[in-house]
């Protein structure tokens, strides 16, 4: 049996082993998913631990990714976002960033295009770092919104290597809304136990307008019913998750996993 696992502190909460066991199972694959509480003084011996013993790959979530680009080779996408989410063994020790990946994947599942589109991006922290560089190469015209401004103008400097972007404050986003074809929340507003917050309220929005929101607990946050009140579309943050694991998956064995059946075993725990 090969083996995997997700790293992390806390860890207890990680919803990767249900997703990818769901996975391994559909396909009859002798695999095994794990997840391990491992601090951030003990994450190479961790990783370079799960090497030696043969492991298939690691997923790294909170508060290890950063951390993890000084003991992997990272790949250039990696080192651009400085943050790795997926280890995998087969040629040293490889570090991959497939957060960026996910996000995009979650809006063309839904036949939404991003070349050429406006994306604005609420946040500016390891998340947005991380769909901003993606949309950004991808052909969008990204903005980062942040509250505070300087963390999105320095976000945006490093991502203007890839594509074309802007920064703003929180004090534009009436503005920028109304020119705005894909908003995207990569900050915790809204997630559980603090369930009533959005920066963003419908009479902001439009009906032409995408609103996806990474928050997945709850999966319908006070930003996607707002959404709905104004007509716009919406995604909820269960398919960045699936699609993020869906490509470390691939990184590891080489096949493509069931996506719907990762995302039922997500909703299934979720709900």
């Amino acid at each position: 049996m090969k083996l995997f696992g997700v790293l992390g502190d806390p860890i207890s909460h990680s919803l990767s082993p249900v997703m990818h066991n769901a996975a391994f199972c559909a396909l009859d694959m002798d695999c095994s998913y794990h997840a391990f509480r491992v601090k951030p003084d003990n994450l190479e011996y961790a990783i370079k631990g799960a090497g030696a013993l043969g492991f298939g790959g690691l997923n790294l979530t909170i508060p290890l990714k950063e951390k993890a680009l000084g003991i992997v080779e990272p790949t250039e996408m990696a080192k651009s976002i400085g943050a790795v989410n997926t280890v995998d063994f087969k040629n040293g020790i490889s570090g991959h960033n497939t957060d960026g990946i996910g996000a995009r994947m979650a809006l063309t599942d839904r036949g939404i295009g991003i070349g050429g589109k406006n994306v604005l991006v609420l946040g500016a922290g390891g998340a947005a770092r991380a769909i901003a560089f993606q949309l950004a190469k991808d052909g969008a015209r990204v903005t980062i919104a942040n509250r505070t401004v300087e963390r999105a103008q320095a976000l945006a400097r490093d991502v203007a290597a890839v594509g074309e972007v802007t920064a703003s404050g929180f004090g534009a986003l009436d503005k920028l809304i109304r020119q705005t074809d894909i908003l995207i929340n990569s900050t915790s507003v809204g997630m559980s136990p603090d369930i009533s917050g959005t920066l963003v309220t419908s009479d902001m929005m439009h009906p032409d307008l995408v609103v996806f929101d990474i928050v997945y607990n709850p999966l319908k946050t006070c930003l996607l019913m707002e959404a709905e009140i104004a007509g716009a579309t919406t995604i909820d943050g269960v398919m960045m998750l699936v699609y993020q694991g869906a490509e470390a998956f691939k990184i590891w064995t080489g096949v493509s996993p069931p996506v719907d059946v990762m995302e039922k075993a997500v909703r299934d725990a979720l709900s």
